[in-house]
Order: C-alpha cells, then sequence, then structure tokens
C-alpha cells in the first residue's frame, strides 16, 4: 500500500496538472492558406482564447469546447445559447466536430489536439498565449490581427484596438487610488493552495499599463502564474489583495475558516476582496473585464 508520501505526491501532481490544464501553451502558429476567407458562421474555437478573439472580432463561433467551465472560469463575454459545446478542451468530440464541418478549427498552441489530427476535419490556425517576452497582452493583439487578416475583417481588429488603447487610458485615470498600494492577485486551486498571479502574466502587462505594483515577487511559470502552499501569502505584507472566484464558494468558506487563513496580513488588515472569474490566458476583452472588476471593489478600499 501507498504510504501518506505517496498520496502527498500524487496530490501535488494532480494540482500541478490542474493548473496546467487551464493554462493554454506557448507560440502562434501560421494559419493554412487559404484562397478566400472562411464562413464566419461556422468557425469553431476549441481553447477559450481564440474564443476571446473571436468574440473581440464580432463572430459568435458555431461551437466551442467545454462551455460549462467557460462560463465558471471566463464568465465574460457570455457565450450565446446557439453556440454548441463539442467536449473538453484537450479531446473534443472528433465525430461531432465531423458532422458539424466546420470551415475554420481555432487553437491554442500545443493544447488540445494537433493540427495534424483535425487536418481531416477542416482547416486550423493556432494561437498562443505567450512568446517568450512576458508579454502576453502584446501577444494577444498580435493573434487578433493575425486573426482578422485570416477572416477579412482587418477593419474591425483595428477599430476594436483602438478602442481598447483608449479604455485602458481612461483606466489609468479611473483606478488611480491603485497606485498607492501594490495589490495581490490569486484564485485557489484546493484548500491548501492558490494561484498566483506575477510576472509574465497578462494582468501583469495591464497593471504595468495602469501604473499599479504587483504585491506578488516570487516566481512564476511561463504563463505568468504560480501554485503555491497559502503559508507562501503570509509574506505579501501591506497590500490589497483580490480573490479571483470561480464557482468554489465551499472552498472559499472552508479555507477562510482556518487560523492560517485569518493569520494572513491582508485578511487581518481587511484588504481582501472577492471579484468574480476572469480569464487569466485571455487577450483584450479579458484586460477589459480585469479593470472592470478593479473599479467594481476600488471604493471599498480604505
Amino acid at each position: 500500500m501507498p504510504d501518506s508520501s505517496d498520496f502527498h505526491h500524487d496530490a501535488v501532481r494532480r494540482r500541478l496538472l490542474t493548473a496546467m490544464a487551464l493554462s493554454p501553451l506557448l507560440f502562434s502558429l501560421p494559419s493554412q492558406a487559404a484562397a478566400t476567407p472562411p464562413d464566419l458562421a461556422r468557425i469553431v474555437a476549441l481553447e477559450w482564447l481564440p474564443v476571446e478573439l473571436l468574440l473581440a472580432l464580432g463572430i459568435t463561433p458555431l461551437a466551442v469546447a467545454d462551455i460549462h467551465n467557460y462560463n465558471l472560469w471566463v464568465e465574460e463575454p457570455k457565450m450565446p445559447a446557439s453556440v454548441i459545446d463539442v467536449g473538453q478542451r484537450t479531446e473534443p468530440n472528433l465525430e461531432l466536430l465531423q458532422q458539424l464541418r466546420p470551415s475554420l478549427l481555432l487553437l491554442s498552441q500545443g493544447y488540445g489536439p494537433t493540427p495534424q489530427k483535425l487536418a481531416p476535419i477542416g482547416p486550423t490556425m493556432s494561437f498562443g498565449f505567450n512568446d517568450g517576452s512576458g508579454k502576453p497582452l502584446t501577444v494577444g493583439r498580435k493573434s487578433l490581427v493575425q486573426l482578422a487578416q485570416r477572416l477579412g475583417l482587418e477593419v474591425r481588429a483595428e477599430q476594436h484596438l483602438i478602442q481598447f488603447d483608449r479604455f485602458i487610458q481612461d483606466a489609468r485615470q479611473r483606478l488611480q487610488s491603485y497606485s498607492r498600494h501594490p495589490l495581490l492577485l490569486f484564485s485557489l486551486l484546493d484548500t491548501r493552495h492558490a494561484l498566483v498571479i506575477g510576472q509574465k502574466s497578462l494582468f501583469q502587462e495591464v497593471m504595468d499599463q495602469l501604473g499599479i505594483q504587483n504585491a506578488w515577487e516570487g516566481e512564476t511559470n511561463f504563463w505568468g502564474t504560480a501554485v503555491v502552499g497559502i503559508e507562501r501569502l503570509t509574506a505579501v505584507k501591506n497590500a490589497r489583495a483580490i480573490y479571483l472566484d470561480h464557482g468554489n464558494q465551499a472552498m472559499m468558506e472552508k479555507v477562510s475558516s482556518t487560523p492560517l487563513w485569518q493569520a494572513l496580513p491582508f485578511v487581518r488588515q481587511n484588504q481582501l476582496r472577492q471579484v468574480p472569474a476572469v480569464w487569466f490566458y485571455g487577450a483584450t476583452l479579458s484586460a477589459m473585464r480585469f479593470c472592470h472588476l478593479l473599479e467594481q471593489v476600488q471604493e471599498s478600499y480604505s
């Protein structure tokens, strides 16, 4: 029989797999060449970053993978009821995809089925969350332009990015109070571990543009996040904190009753606020939602 250390290692592996499963991978792939734009009514997105890119261009996908968890982890933009769920992001229903006859399949590179596996179903286009620069928002902007070029919607992309830049400029003024204190951003993976957002993340690049200091100075992975024991958060002092909820209120209630949680500096100082989900690995729409959520709780801080 396995001893307690075996169970511990298994639990750690499961948590890491959970964190990895939430993280789209690596770089962009060039799209397959096409003489004419695909039918815009028959585009399928198998990961949530390309879902966001489509919606930013005003296109509703025919189908999306894992709509249930999209509603928990992304929440906005709302997924129209007409969109078909094609199963898990890592293992979508290939038979259903074949029946849908998509004009284009949108992927996140390194996540889910390979373009080669999907080739019999339809042409593919892949996007990366990060290119190694540590600037996912910049990468997302480029991805939006690439998708617009593929779909013949360059004007829409240009208009969206102009509106986005104006939004961020205005948000910097509206959120000035955040510049006075470092800000910690995190979610819970289980009752003992947090997913912390730090350097190289989407929200870090947004915070840089807003003039907000990130309170997390520890390590991060390729996607700008870190899975840490909750006890590590005791090192974050004199900071505000925002907890990003993704439908795990029961877990939060259990954790918040523990002495460890109650000893966290930002909890003792009443500097913790809870907001709804926003996608850590998105692009411009996720960045805008993040700013809206900051604004919602801004006045509650002392």
